[in-house]
């Protein structure tokens, strides 16, 4: 099978473009800076998808050297934290273009090559922040959020033409997205305070979380199921928590989400 991976240079991108390698596959990694491939399997090339004319020429190239592309995984994303009140309408925006707009980019040139070839498969890397917000990561939470509805839609539409869609939730995954998180805190801001202690905790989640080689196993067990679920949360843990949003009442769940993201500070600060 050929594989095209974006955001493929580092964090999960590179453990899937890794596995998928090892596992004998062919891979078309793209993110905006390339890095030498560490494998014969895979090709690197340069490409921006939130630029238009970047993403026609990749795909345009990308194609014809495959022959075809069978799936597509998209795993360019950053984050952003920082209250929902003080973040610039310009980072919010950044946020989705990249994360939202950067998927439905890549889709739009793929797609309607996939569907001459008799179909594909869409797969999108969404986050547990796209079912459950994140308290100062409301905009990354957001996009996400977004993604959810456009994988269920997607694979409606496009079930005729042999076209799949699924959404990986991760959790708290050990990469470079924690250091490359662009905070949006004003020092003068009433939620100065809260965003630090909140944004230091999910930083200390994601450094002690899981591997990237977690998320990557689980992209590949969908890339090749005859019939891929519409959302694959990783780990059990994860699925646990999918299973008690679905149960317990908004309430509840938003005390929950308050005591983890919102911890009290130590005594004597």
């Amino acid at each position: 099978m050929n594989f095209l991976i974006t955001g493929a240079t580092s964090g999960i991108g590179l453990e899937t473009a890794l596995l998928f390698a090892q596992k004998g596959h062919r891979v078309w990694g793209v993110s905006r800076s390339v890095i030498e491939s560490p494998s014969e399997q895979i090709l690197f090339h340069s490409m921006d998808v939130t630029d238009q004319v970047s993403i026609q020429g990749g795909i345009k190239k990308i194609w014809g050297e495959s022959n075809g592309i069978d799936v597509v995984v998209h795993c360019a994303g950053f984050g952003i934290g920082g209250s929902a009140e003080d973040t610039p309408l310009e980072d919010a925006r950044a946020q989705f273009a990249t994360n939202y707009f950067g998927v439905l980019a890549v889709n739009n040139e793929l797609l309607p090559l996939m569907r001459s070839r008799g179909g594909g498969r869409v797969i999108i890397l969404g986050s547990i922040a796209g079912r459950i917000s994140i308290p100062f990561q409301s905009h990354y939470s957001a996009s996400k959020f977004a993604l959810e509805a456009y994988t269920e839609a997607l694979r409606i539409e496009g079930k005729a033409f042999g076209i799949t869609a699924t959404i990986i939730e991760a959790g708290d995954t050990k990469t470079p997205f924690t250091a490359h998180r662009r905070l949006t805190i004003n020092e003068g801001s009433p939620y100065y305070e809260q965003a630090t202690r909140s944004i230091a905790k999910m930083a200390h989640d994601e450094e002690g979380g899981y591997s990237p080689t977690n998320v990557a196993h689980a992209i590949y067990k969908v890339a090749l199921k005859k019939n891929p679920p519409i959302r694959k949360p990783v780990g059990f843990s994860y699925s646990l928590l999918m299973l008690l949003k679905r149960i317990l009442p908004d309430r509840l769940i938003e005390v929950i989400i308050t005591r983890m993201y919102l911890p009290t500070r130590p005594q004597g600060q």
